[in-house]
């Protein structure tokens, strides 16, 4: 196959991908960019909502709040504890997620000195994060649950074939400088083309990067083994579970789990606390996430214990870890933006608006193409049939 007929096949794999994918990633876009800065506005919001924390010396135990908390809730026992969340700063409350027998996720915000209960997203009261749980959602599985999961990873392992061929029909690789210019004053489906091209390779790395991990995440079954084996890992062992012992509950969550997890990976900060509940298993274990990084919010290392003995079952260090671990990790800050700190998650608040500039552009190229077609056959027909 000859240089013109592959740039010709890629254009037309281009072409289609674009125009099959194009709501799905509009959808995933912008929805995407308005979750940048989720935490912010939430933050902002809640302190609007709830009363502001007063430091007090040294904050309750968390076993003393989740306690404080079950006996809130007394009235609804079909809600149990599944994550505890603790504040990165002073002055915020201690976010406990709540899950409903039918799946459905609550927060709770707890004042961390007191173990007052300031609100939950139970009562309505929290309009925005029930809409952000609803944005969420609808980012990664289109609100269609485990069907919508694996949808939105198979669009986007599609997406990366489709910023690939957009990468390799990119004009600038003849000469940069055309590459990069717009002519405003063209027609309009040059101009729409000129658009096309720098929006598509100015965030074609983060687009790849975005849509390459969403993929990882929704279709973790197919991309797991994938990544371990490219990278020549193992992959972790599934071993990290608790044995059940007859006749006996599972330990209640206590702050030592806390000091075991802090002697096991010393100067790592938690960042929360997955209750055994929350894998819905019988061998579920207790799990402290927490950061290498002092400034990330994004665990990349765990400690796993015993549910019936307190004893710990594996420590994962992320800074000790394997190539595929090391990579599966990345995912997060790749993802979502922290990679530059507060620079690279503006510059991915545009980046989601990427795929809607890209569609409109690429779809008004697609109408004055078909358009232009169309009207080359209607006067081949009428020279046919009447010779004019």
């Amino acid at each position: 196959m000859n240089s013109k007929k592959l740039r010709n096949t890629v254009f037309i794999l281009h072409r289609y991908l674009g125009l099959v994918l194009g709501l799905v990633l509009i959808i995933v876009g912008l929805t995407g960019s308005l979750l940048v800065f989720q935490h912010e506005i939430s933050d902002f919001i809640l302190h609007q909502q709830i009363e502001k924390i007063t430091p007090q010396g040294r904050s309750l135990p968390i076993a003393t709040i989740l306690e404080r908390v079950q006996t809130h809730y007394a009235q609804q026992p079909d809600i149990t504890a599944r994550r505890v969340y603790l504040p990165a700063t002073s002055d915020e409350p201690i976010n406990i997620y709540l899950k409903s027998k039918t799946d459905e996720w609550a927060i709770v915000y707890v004042n961390p000195y007191t173990g007052a209960v300031l609100g939950d997203s139970l009562s309505g009261q929290d309009i925005w994060q029930q809409f952000l749980m609803k944005v969420y959602e609808l980012h990664y599985a289109l609100l269609a649950g485990d069907f919508g999961i694996k949808l939105v990873g198979v669009v986007g392992l599609l997406t990366c074939i489709l910023i690939i061929t957009g990468i390799f029909l990119w004009s600038g690789w003849r000469k940069l400088i055309a590459g990069f210019k717009i002519k405003w004053n063209a027609h309009p489906k040059r101009v729409s083309f000129d658009i096309h091209k720098v929006a598509g390779i100015v965030t074609a790395i983060f687009l790849f990067l975005t849509f390459f991990t969403g993929f990882c995440w929704n279709l973790s079954e197919i991309a797991r083994p994938f990544i371990y084996a490219v990278t020549f890992s193992s992959m972790p062992a599934d071993d990290a579970k608790s044995s059940p012992v007859a006749n006996k509950s599972p330990l209640p969550f206590s702050d030592r789990f806390l000091e075991v997890a802090d002697a096991a990976l010393p100067e790592f900060r938690t960042i929360y606390v997955a209750l055994p509940a929350d894998s819905d298993e019988p061998n579920g274990a207790f799990i402290i996430r927490k950061s290498s990084s002092p400034h990330s919010n994004i665990w990349d290392s765990s400690v796993f214990i015993d549910a019936y003995n307190g004893k710990i079952l594996r420590v994962d260090n992320g800074l000790t870890a394997s190539l595929g671990t090391k990579l599966e990790n990345a995912f997060g800050p790749l993802h979502y933006g922290t990679f530059w700190g507060l620079p690279s998650r503006i510059l991915y608040v545009f980046v989601g608006l990427a795929p809607l500039i890209l569609f409109i552009t690429g779809f008004t190229m697609y109408r004055y193409r078909y358009r232009a077609k169309s009207d080359r056959t209607t006067k081949i027909r009428d020279f046919t049939t009447t010779g004019k």
